[in-house]
């Protein structure tokens, strides 16, 4: 059981879990891959708040991931499953056989001591190997996908995350990610096989506030509760929004509304667009 439910013996303990990491099989962080990570605390290069709700937390040190996996035709070895608090997956450790150190994104069934590689030529496609979309099966699941060749894998990175390869055609190979968003990228864009581990990341619940500010996340005031003049919601005699859609303190709508921003490149190649569960198919 990958999830600890405490019993309610006291008001922080109900409704509380823990996940026991039990992919993880390395303990301490390998030094040389360690970098200083700086917080913001919600606040730009002057100084003003432009994110609400941040601040405070446990300090962390940054590991450097390998999102391109560039290092090619040279089998590496897994040293271990780590935890990693800069992100909601486990990292797997590789050494090369030079002896370079670098740390990837672990999917699910990675074992250590288990051999890995990446190449620009079409090579076993188990969990772990990294080559371009153009050599991998179709109906696969694939993470750490590519936008644009040698740029670094930037979709599907998160906790259990997955795209699955459904098509190729020509220069584009077809994507349904997990959000439910088909879309077409360059075959020459390079994938990672398989699912990403730590499924159990989205079961856990926090329990209480103190872990929430654990992670740097300080509480909020809601938008209605504050005066018309600090937040669109606010204001109005008793309780009232106005009648208008959630939205934040600068107006951006909250729940089901655009937040990318119009004119990428890439809206071409959107097939489908993703679902909101609050108002159906979004209309971008």
């Amino acid at each position: 059981m990958a999830i600890r439910v405490y019993k309610p013996t006291t008001n922080a303990r109900r409704n509380m879990s823990v996940n026991l990491h039990a992919e993880v099989t390395k303990r301490s962080p390998e030094k040389s891959l360690l970098r200083p990570l700086k917080k913001s605390g919600g606040r730009n290069n002057q100084g003003k708040i432009t994110v609400r709700g941040r601040g405070g937390g446990h300090k962390r040190r940054y590991r450097m991931i390998d999102f391109r996996r560039i290092k090619d035709d040279m089998n590496a070895r897994v040293i271990g499953i780590e935890y990693d608090p800069n992100r909601s997956c486990h990292i797997a450790l590789l050494e090369y056989e030079d002896g370079t150190r670098r740390y990837i994104l672990s999917p699910r069934m990675l074992k250590d001591g288990e051999a890995v590689v990446s190449s620009m030529q079409a090579i076993e496609p188990k969990p772990g190997n990294c080559m371009p979309l153009k050599h991998i099966p179709t109906g696969l699941t694939v993470h750490n996908i590519e936008f644009e060749p040698r740029k670094g894998g930037k979709i599907c990175r998160s906790a259990g995350a997955g795209a699955r390869l459904s098509n190729k055609e020509g220069r584009w190979a077809t994507l349904v990610l997990p959000s439910g968003e088909i879309r077409q990228v360059s075959v020459e864009c390079r994938a990672t096989i398989g699912q990403l581990g730590n499924t159990d990341h989205q079961n856990v619940k926090l329990g209480k506030a103190g872990r929430n500010r654990w992670l740097g996340r300080k509480p909020k005031v809601r938008g209605v509760a504050k005066d018309h003049a600090c937040h669109p919601l606010g204001g109005g005699e008793g309780r009232s929004k106005g009648g208008r859609e959630p939205a934040s303190a600068s107006g951006t709508k909250s729940k089901g509304g655009r937040t990318r921003p119009r004119g990428r490149w890439t809206d071409a190649r959107i097939l489908r667009r993703r679902k909101s569960k609050r108002y159906g198919q979004l209309k971008l």
